[in-house]
């Protein structure tokens, strides 16, 4: 029985070689990946359910995070892009940094998503006068700009600049600049792999200043009353619900609904002071939040211009907020609910 499925199954194949090899050629060409991205309307992540606070208040309303859908350049996307005029490509040079792969800044946006979270729980908890501690800060290397020159390596963890115990961009930043002019070079101690290291890194001119040419990612290690926990899919990466996700927090600890019972939908970065800051993707995030009906879209007041273009291009109905920080935002849902 088997044999003579074989054979079968063989000689189809001899006869229609050359329509499956055709099919095995589109099927190749369609799905190859091609040197460009898609930037598409997306959706809407409601924050609200990805959050578990205990004990909790209840919410009427609910917290959603507006996001791009970004499509991987092949024949067939990029065909489609052709008559849609609501798709923007894009080469991958010009979303990653120089140097930089798709993978790469896939990993170091991974980062910028943990620190945002950490960032908008700090902003949070403060806000609401809740206890919050932070027992460990550290920063992680997620980018070497071509200008580097350096030993360090990606993913390293850095302990010490010069001698001196850094928790901060701005710790090393400052170290940075207080150097005299005649010292070219610093010294780091990083942890890598488990083991401490000593690194070495050239400093060079720029039109803001000497730099290192490494970006770091803040890794904070919390401890919270009450006792917090966000979820976020494998998938899912950037800084830019950053705000929305502090509102959400924040109205998880207090009694009051800010929310007003209305849906709000939102983007922005936060910083562990609550200040608010522009992202990129606008209009694809705000055709997102119209098609999910909401009621309230807050935007960083540095994108606010370019939010309303978009309203009036597409004659959308959608009320929109701009914001500079956390309390910007907080007086924007009073007024809106009064």
């Amino acid at each position: 029985m088997v044999s003579k499925v074989y054979e079968k199954v063989i000689n189809y194949i001899k006869e229609n070689k050359l329509f499956l090899s055709l099919l095995i050629l589109i099927v190749l060409v369609c799905s190859f990946p091609l040197p460009y991205v898609i930037e598409a309307p997306g959706g809407v992540i409601m924050i609200d359910e990805r959050i578990k606070v205990s004990p909790s208040y209840e919410s009427e309303g609910s917290f959603g995070m507006a996001y791009v859908s970004m499509i991987k350049g092949t024949v067939p996307s990029l065909i489609l892009s052709l008559v849609n005029k609501d798709w923007e490509v894009s080469k991958n040079s010009d979303i990653t940094y120089d140097d930089e792969t798709i993978e790469e800044m896939d990993k170091r946006e991974k980062y910028d998503l943990e620190e945002a979270i950490n960032k908008a729980t700090i902003t949070a908890y403060n806000y609401a006068k809740k206890e919050i501690k932070i027992k460990k800060q550290s920063l992680v290397v997620v980018y070497l700009d071509e200008k580097a020159d350096t030993d360090i390596k990606l993913y390293d963890e850095i302990i010490r600049v010069n001698g001196k115990e850094v928790s901060s961009t701005l710790e090393i930043k400052n170290i940075v600049a207080s150097l005299d002019k005649d010292i070219d070079t610093v010294t780091l101690e990083v942890l890598r792999e488990g083991k401490l290291r000593t690194c070495t890194a050239k400093l060079y001119d720029t039109e803001d200043g000497r730099k290192i040419g490494i970006l770091s990612s803040t890794h904070y290690e919390l401890e919270t009353d009450p006792k917090i926990d966000i979820a976020t899919k494998d998938n899912e990466s950037g800084p830019s619900g950053g705000l929305i996700t502090a509102l959400s927090i924040y109205n998880h600890l207090v009694s009051e609904d800010i929310t007003g019972g209305k849906k709000i939908i939102g983007t922005g970065t936060i910083d562990e002071k609550g200040n608010v800051g522009e992202i990129g993707g606008v209009k694809y995030k705000l055709l997102g939040a119209e098609k999910d009906k909401c009621d309230l879209f807050l935007v960083p007041k540095e994108n606010y211009e370019e939010a309303l273009k978009v309203k009036n291009t597409y004659k959308l109905k959608i009320n929109i907020r701009a914001v500079a920080t956390f309390e910007d935002a907080i007086k924007s849902l009073e007024e809106f609910n009064k």
